[in-house]
């Protein structure tokens, strides 16, 4: 889209982490507590802050939200510049109502624009949502580049998804190495 409206992707509003307010970080660390039944830890509420966040309302009241944020994954001996999709997450009462479709495709779009490459890390519940849209699991091994020099995260491996935007130039190969992260504290990926 070339002249996307930052405003309103189909209804969806697009912030920066510095432009929410208190008051509307409180509501989607809520959200996110809603969604995933309290098992979402003060570390992955950090992971998702720092880059643009995508928030539905209805009536007022939040009931989706996505983040996009930088990390640099080196791969076949480049890093690269990814935009790592954190906290999607749709209220409970309004799933399969289109929704997370509607954070995806603010979320891409920032990807598309600032990033070469798109990744996140799937649950199981996510994993459709996510490959229907043409995200791919990453058929290679998986790795951080720790405090101790690089690691295997093979538990990530099959659960970590990939997406190149349309014309963006850059080659995946499962066989020239690894995807290694940077990293951060918690959950690596």
């Amino acid at each position: 889209m070339a002249d996307w409206d930052a405003e309103a992707v189909r209804g969806t509003l697009l912030r920066h982490t510095s432009q929410l307010a208190d008051g509307e970080l409180r509501r989607v660390r809520e959200l996110l507590d809603g969604a995933f039944g309290g098992d979402f830890s003060e570390e992955d509420f950090e992971h998702a802050l720092g880059g643009m966040h995508a928030l539905v309302h209805e009536g007022g009241e939040l009931v989706a939200h996505g983040s996009v944020v930088q990390r640099r994954v080196v791969h076949a001996g480049r890093a690269l510049r990814t935009g790592y999709v954190e906290a999607v997450a749709v209220r409970g009462d309004r799933r399969r109502c289109g929704l997370g479709g509607r954070v995806m495709d603010a979320l891409e779009g920032v990807v598309a624009r600032a990033y070469v490459l798109g990744a996140l890390s799937a649950s199981a519940a996510g994993a459709a949502l996510y490959a229907g849209r043409g995200w791919q699991v990453w058929g290679g091994e998986i790795g951080v580049l720790g405090p101790g020099g690089p690691e295997r995260l093979a538990d990530e491996e099959g659960s970590t998804y990939v997406w190149v935007p349309p014309g963006g130039g850059v080659l995946l190969d499962p066989t020239a190495g690894p995807l290694r992260f940077d990293w951060r504290d918690g959950d690596v990926l």
